[in-house]
């Protein structure tokens, strides 16, 4: 120890500093912690924290307004980086405070930490101020504040630099048909520098309060010199439908698993606040779940969204047991709300936060009334409409199963587009780099490949043969269709990856041509390759990535006159359209593409200027049939099969099959 402490026992410093005594020991009084240590009470310096000066200050005006004395409130950026916020409620209060009498409750709020009304409960049920520090911390950050409160016909004010007081409370004289407060305000460039308020960010912030509070009109106005982009210089935003406008807004143009949103409110036990909530899937991408709780925006959630994930997860995976679904049990949190947009705002007494950003809600009660609240609803909106159910538990089911998928696979590297795969020879790949205007046809043998290869335009097309027909993915096992070496190929080719290596960009071809024989074997082919697509790269089904090539089936020649037909019907049409009655016609059956000339499948199957493709879709307004048939043709019950044919015999032409 000796050699780290002097005799005394003081830790040995460098020179000059190793006395520590009372005197170094500082008390910081009033608002002086907040100047110098605001990472402590706004998260920082930079923008953000510029702008949640605004935000505190609009938080108190909105809750007057949710609790019922304000119906409007004024927004107005000036140059000069000046903010002010009038609200019509009730006023802040101008009379002397019992703890301090020589000050006014105004003067208190805003100068003393912990102060304010909302701590017992009496003046605010639910609000979004809760430690009594918000007014405090942007008076004690602002080069110069301004009040004003408008009480029992008489008008106040008062001014105040760096959280000092630089006037005393005022009588303005009176006023007539005027209320409430107005705090105008410009932060300190000793705090923030440069830092100026952004006028689109501000409307933001105004606008998703008046979505999240119906009861409130918000009037921005914002001078036009300040504005570089789109936003308004006036508006009005008051949103009657609440969360459903802001949810409307929020996925305008997007395609949505079910064709209206789920929304509502509801009042929790007790009086214990309320929820309120909108919510739908969209096709594609990841959505978004907005948190609100008391109108502060709660971007890392809480307690509510757990309420509201356990809610929706719940009652999916009841839906699924009441329908015999045995795969929604899969269904987890990540797989449902992988797709959702949606808002959630609660209104609850004396929430936690954590931290004075109140970026989470901690309120472990929250989960409990939010869960209790929407489960009913969530049900019985379900109920409501089966067949809007059964797509959204369809959509579910397929993410469950890419997740499931996702965790058993391990994809190998993407390998160089020259490089042979096993099969020497196998991939002839197209000349052209870029994945633009190009095409990869997925043929049946090599005999096939090898008319393709010689039919194709070397520079945009590529083909790659498949030997027979390959797994059937909805069928087997995760471990088997690892180790099925044809997928692992075709996956190899595309480059694109599975699962949670998929990218889309890295997908080496714009088009996948599947271009089987124009008979049963091929049509059985083409299903399993549309399976394998669907259920293990549904992003290319979605992107209409996926052709089918429609080969002609006969050549009918006469006269120096050949003509292609693409099935019997056709035939007998052509023979009638384009010979005469009693000519001869050859009549030519291909029995697969590769005894078809090179030069005829290139004219009939392969030339973009004369061929006809087919598009894969996958129709989003009906994906619960979608998945409905594909379980049933393509799955592991034979019974599924049995029964969609004898429901569907009478329209299956019989006789046209193949024997």
């Amino acid at each position: 120890m000796n050699d780290l402490f002097g005799r005394g026992g003081a830790r040995k410093g460098a020179a000059g500093q190793g006395e520590y005594s009372a005197k170094d020991i500082e008390v910081l009084e009033g608002l002086e912690p907040v100047r110098r240590r605001p990472g402590m009470y706004i998260g920082g310096t930079d923008e953000n924290a510029l702008h949640h000066l605004a935000a505190e200050v609009l938080d108190n005006a909105m809750d007057e307004a949710v609790a019922g004395h304000a119906d409007h409130i004024e927004v107005i950026l000036e140059p000069g980086n000046w903010i002010s916020v009038r609200d019509n409620g009730r006023g802040i209060p101008i009379d002397p405070h019992p703890k301090f009498p020589k000050l006014s409750a105004l003067e208190v709020i805003l100068t003393t930490l912990h102060s304010g009304g909302k701590f017992s409960g009496k003046a605010y049920e639910t609000s979004g101020g809760l430690h009594g520090v918000g007014s405090s911390v942007v008076n004690a950050l602002a080069e110069r504040l301004e009040v004003e409160v408008a009480r029992d016909r008489v008008l106040h004010t008062q001014a105040y630099e760096r959280g000092k007081p630089v006037t005393k409370l005022k009588n303005a004289g009176p006023v007539q048909n005027r209320r409430g407060t107005l705090i105008r305000f410009k932060p300190d460039p000793e705090i923030f520098g440069t830092l100026a308020f952004r006028p689109a960010r501000l409307y933001r912030l105004c606008r998703s309060k008046a979505y999240l509070f119906r009861g409130v009109e918000i009037r921005w106005s914002c001078d036009p010199s300040l504005i570089q982009d789109e936003t308004p210089a006036q508006a009005v935003l008051h949103f009657p439908g609440g969360l459903s406008d802001f949810l409307a807004a929020a996925i305008e143009g997007q395609a949505t698993v079910v064709p209206a949103p789920w929304a509502g409110e509801s009042d929790f036990p007790e009086g214990a606040g309320r929820v309120e909530w909108a919510a739908t899937w969209v096709e594609r991408g990841d959505g978004f779940l907005n948190t609100y709780a008391n109108t502060i925006p709660t971007p890392q959630g809480g307690t509510h969204e757990a309420g509201f994930r356990a809610a929706l997860v719940k009652g999916l995976r009841a839906y699924g047991e009441l329908k015999k679904e045995k795969r929604a049990a899969n269904v987890t949190a990540e797989d449902l709300f992988g797709g959702l947009a949606g808002m959630l705002s609660v209104f609850v007494r004396e929430p936690q936060f954590q931290g004075q950003t109140k970026d989470r809600l901690t309120s472990p009660e929250a989960a409990r009334l939010v869960e209790g609240a929407l489960r009913d609803h969530f049900d019985h909106w379900l109920a409501g409409d089966p067949a809007r159910a059964d797509n959204l538990l369809a959509f579910a089911i397929e993410r469950a199963e890419e997740r499931m998928r996702r965790r058993a696979e391990k994809d190998t590297p993407r390998k160089s587009a020259t490089r042979k795969l096993r099969l020497p020879g196998k991939l002839a790949d197209c000349a052209r780099e870029s994945a633009e205007g190009t095409e990869l046809f997925l043929v049946e043998g090599d005999s096939a490949g090898g008319s393709a290869k010689q039919a194709r335009d070397r520079e945009t097309q590529a083909v790659l043969p498949l030997r027979g027909k390959i797994l059937n993915v909805a069928s087997a096992s995760t471990e088997k269709l690892r180790q099925n070496q044809e997928l692992k190929d075709l996956i190899e080719a595309l480059g694109c990856g599975v699962g949670d290596r998929f990218d889309l960009a890295r997908l080496r071809y714009g088009r996948v041509v599947i271009m089987t024989d124009a008979d049963v074997d091929g049509a059985h082919i083409a299903a399993l390759l549309m399976t394998f697509f669907y259920k293990e790269l549904p992003e290319l089904v979605r992107q209409e990535r996926v052709f089918l090539a429609q080969p002609p089936l006969y050549r009918l020649q006469a006269g120096g006159v050949s003509v292609y037909a693409m099935d019997d019907a056709d035939r007998e049409r052509v023979l009638k359209a384009r010979f005469k009655a009693n000519q001869k016609v050859e009549v030519s059956r291909f029995k697969g593409l590769g005894e078809m000339p090179p030069s005829s499948l290139k004219e009939t199957t392969m030339d973009p200027r004369r061929r006809t493709l087919l598009r894969v879709v996958l129709p989003a307004e009906d994906r619960a049939r979608t998945s409905d048939l594909v379980e049933a043709l393509m799955g592991r019950k034979p019974e599924l099969r049995f029964r969609f044919i004898q429901e569907n015999a009478a329209s299956l032409e019989a006789e046209a099959l193949d024997a």
